[in-house]
């Protein structure tokens, strides 16, 4: 079973069991919550899509790691002029293990 769940206006698919890395949200590590934003939901060949969002469906998660991804590299540069730009950015994500899937 699978799910596809809306956490900080991103979607992500969720399985039990599986960890997804979120946008960082602001909870403590070891604490478990619970995502309702549930927009889609699969098991099999049953599929129950949600308009907006699937009833009573909901996704229990426990917060394992607050991190920093690698660094991008933004570099920006004009051959005619002599510009250079170079900078660097790291997100701030949170890891979370999803337990459960209850409908």
């Amino acid at each position: 079973m699978y799910a596809i769940v809306r956490v900080a206006g991103h979607q992500y698919r969720a399985e039990a069991g599986q960890t997804i890395d979120v946008d960082r949200l602001h909870v403590e590590v070891g604490s478990e919550i619970v995502l309702k934003d549930v927009l889609l939901i699969g098991d099999g060949d049953k599929t129950v899509i949600g308009s907006p969002l699937v009833e009573g469906a909901a996704i229990k998660a426990t917060v394992e790691e607050q991190f920093r991804d690698k660094k991008v590299i933004v570099f920006k540069w004009h051959v005619s002029t002599v510009y250079r730009s170079k900078r660097g950015h790291r997100h701030h994500l949170t890891r979370l293990r999803i337990q459960e899937i209850t409908v």
